[in-house]
């Protein structure tokens, strides 16, 4: 069976029964001058436009796009108008529900469509992401051959969902989340177009900001929050949606999180360098997305975990371990009860004092060893413990700091190699100035610096 297209019949019986579609189906703009927002896509001369343009006689416009974008930001609203505009064979998939074996129905039809010397075909792909390797191999000599014009859409970055031989054939988008007045103005086109609402409602000042801030962007969620809220108050024989009315309807808004998805890395990011940047407000903003959206625990707990040895190390010793009780106890406990105690430590890392000298430390060191600066241990520190060590002279001529008043002999421990190199470079920070003054002391007593 063929995949689905946008038909003239399915058009015309939508115009028919428009009731029939959610609103934000009915609402789909038929023309590239209705869509709202992308702007910055939408200019003159621009990819969209000359995609658009090649149906009508314009010039050729790219073999493959690359549609990536938060949800309800118009990547099917945009393919859908480029069907409407272009005088090309339309096809939508999901990656959902087809795999290779509908691809290649469609780029087989593709092909014999072209030779005959019919239409041109546009696939529609949508949420490519979830094409594996192998799905996505399946396209290329469609997209190289110019047998279908490719538009896949997206949610998650596509240099880490995409395979790079379809990337780099590919114009890639990128959609920007839809601004409050680019809602705004979509809602009051739903609450009067004769494909929308049709005047039956009316939509109070407060309930639309209150809808705003439900939709955060996602231009499809506010239409069905508002065709929701529209069904519930007519229900009840009243001429404009409450604001009780809608929180009835809508009981919470949707945390806009993917934890599959590159808001999972972005998300998580954010809560550490909020962290690191001392900000513990912004800090339990993010965990609390992150919760909200049911991420993994334990995740969470390891990333605190890190952030006690990156960004606060020496500056507060007992970073780490707060970090480290925090990762036992959610482990043992789980949610709800691990909100708490994630919170715990994340407003006792964000407020203690910072020192990344731990990191830049191991980084330097790192770099030494990567470099080829990885010398010979010097003899008086090799092992001594087997037959035939002292011949070869190793462990002669070691001293034993616990023999000295001290505790420490004037000695050399690092290979020659790196003889005079000083990785730690302590903050006085918190409790990191008693290890300032320490090392200081060391490296003068090991003969490393003069008084």
């Amino acid at each position: 069976m063929e995949p689905d297209l946008f038909t003239a019949a399915a058009e015309e019986r939508q115009e028919k029964d428009p009731t029939g579609s959610p609103l934000a189906v009915r609402m789909r703009p038929r023309t590239i001058d209705e869509v709202v927002g992308q702007q910055h896509l939408l200019k003159p001369g621009s990819p969209l436009r000359r995609l658009v343009g090649a149906g009508s006689g314009g010039p050729a416009g790219p073999s493959s796009v690359i549609l990536w974008g938060p949800p309800g930001t118009g990547k099917t609203t945009l393919a859908y108008v480029v069907s409407k505009a272009t005088d090309k064979r339309f096809v939508e998939l999901s990656a959902i529900t087809a795999g290779v074996k509908e691809v290649r129905a469609v780029i087989d039809g593709a092909r014999r469509a072209t030779g005959g010397y019919g239409k041109e075909t546009v696939l529609f792909l949508d949420e490519i992401h979830r094409f594996s390797k192998a799905q996505q191999d399946s396209l290329l000599p469609a997209v190289e051959n110019r047998w279908v014009t490719l538009v896949a859409a997206t949610t998650e970055n596509p240099y880490f969902s995409v395979i790079s031989p379809l990337l780099s054939r590919s114009l890639l988008l990128t959609l920007e989340p839809l601004t409050d007045d680019d809602v705004r103005g979509l809602l009051k086109r739903a609450l009067t177009d004769e494909r929308g609402l049709r005047s039956a409602v009316a939509l109070p000042e407060d309930t639309e900001e209150h809808l705003l801030r439900i939709a955060g962007g996602d231009a499809r969620r506010a239409l069905t929050a508002l065709e929701a809220a529209a069904g519930a108050a007519l229900d009840k024989g009243e001429s404009e949606i409450g604001l009780q009315t809608l929180e009835e309807v809508v009981d919470r808004a949707a945390v806009k999180y993917d934890r599959d998805g590159d808001q999972h890395y972005d998300v998580a990011s954010a809560l550490i360098k909020s962290i690191r940047g001392s900000d513990v407000d912004a800090a339990l903003h993010y965990l609390a997305r992150m919760i909200e959206a049911g991420e993994d625990p334990r995740f969470i707990a390891r990333r605190l975990m890190i952030s006690a040895s990156e960004d606060i190390g020496l500056a507060d010793p007992n970073a780490l371990p707060i970090a480290v009780a925090a990762a036992q106890a959610v482990a043992m406990i789980g949610f709800p009860e691990a909100a708490l105690t994630l919170s715990h430590a994340t407003i006792a890392l964000a407020l203690a004092p910072k020192s990344n000298s731990a990191t830049t430390a191991i980084g330097a060191a790192l770099e030494d060893v990567r470099g080829g600066l990885a010398g010979q241990v010097p003899p008086h520190l090799r092992d001594g413990h087997y037959k035939g060590a002292a011949k070869l002279g190793h462990a002669q001529g070691y001293v034993y700091p616990h023999d000295l008043p001290e505790g420490i002999a004037e000695q050399q421990y690092a290979p020659d190699t790196v003889r005079d190199r000083e990785y730690y470079a302590p903050t006085r920070h918190g409790a990191e100035a008693r290890y300032a003054d320490a090392v200081e002391w060391t490296r003068k007593h090991l003969g490393r610096r003069r008084s």
